[in-house]
């Protein structure tokens, strides 16, 4: 079957039940799959559960939804290597009366595997909060808006600090650094990405020191190294913000990788 497959609701999706999807108010989450597996696929799903409670008031089935991700796959005939996005939404949203709870819709769609990203980034810091910033919600326009202008100002990307100047998060992915002796992580509001969060379980599981910290633009200097993380990269170096210079550090994404690829997959 040609990539990309999509199933909403466990069924082949027909247009009018993808006008749905287009409505801007829901989440989603993607992962990578390998061999039927998926590394932090538990976290994945928790993420999905407490956004759906969050935006909807409603409970999400996460077997039924198991199900659904595994017949997607075999359907597309990619259980071996695959790009998957779940998208939760609900077709019976109210928008008249939108704190009614609502049972949700949930769609999945397979797509090739990626290449994870490696190549070192220029990023361009921009003043930026996303709504709700800890729900991966499907409202992009402004982050996407930054990184656009971001790139036609001869970045690669973007990087958000909140009004107050405090470092948050990049247009799709996190930021760390490393200070020489220990990971850093900003201390602001932001998504916990399931890349960074995965990261976080294989550094301590490696005895890797980290740190949570509030950070500014003034402040990058103090830093050697940082990098960005998400699922199309897990450890990305970023070799620059603005006209702050920062060394590639092998060792450091040597060190990234180590801890990423410790945590065993979980079958789906």
């Amino acid at each position: 079957m040609s990539l990309p497959h999509i199933e909403i609701n466990g069924i082949a999706a027909s247009p009018q039940a993808m006008l749905a999807v287009t409505g801007g108010y829901g989440h989603f989450t993607t992962m990578q799959v390998r061999d039927g597996a998926v590394v932090g696929l538990s976290l994945h799903l928790q993420r999905l559960a407490d956004s759906t409670q969050r935006l909807f008031g409603s409970e999400l089935d996460l077997a039924q939804l198991r199900a659904w991700l595994l017949q997607a796959l075999r359907n597309a005939d990619a259980m071996r290597a695959a790009s998957v996005r779940v998208v939760i939404h609900a077709s019976r949203f109210d928008r008249e009366r939108p704190e009614n709870a609502v049972p949700v819709d949930v769609m999945i769609a397979v797509s090739a595997a990626i290449e994870r990203k490696t190549a070192a980034l220029r990023v361009q810091l921009r003043r930026y909060e996303r709504e709700l910033p800890q729900i991966k919600h499907l409202a992009t326009f402004g982050l996407l808006w930054q990184r656009r202008e971001a790139r036609i100002a001869g970045y690669d990307d973007a990087l958000f600090a909140m009004q107050d100047g405090r470092i948050c998060e990049g247009s799709v992915w996190n930021v760390g650094f490393w200070d020489g002796a220990r990971v850093i992580w900003p201390d602001a509001p932001m998504l916990d990405g399931i890349s960074q969060q995965v990261l976080k379980i294989g550094l301590a599981r490696n005895g890797v020191e980290t740190r949570t910290r509030i950070l500014r633009r003034d402040q990058l200097t103090e830093l050697r190294a940082a990098f960005a993380c998400n699922a199309n990269g897990v450890a990305v170096p970023i070799v620059g913000i603005d006209d702050v210079g920062f060394g590639a550090a092998p060792e450091l994404i040597d060190e990234l990788l180590r801890g990423y690829h410790g945590v065993e997959p979980e079958p789906i």
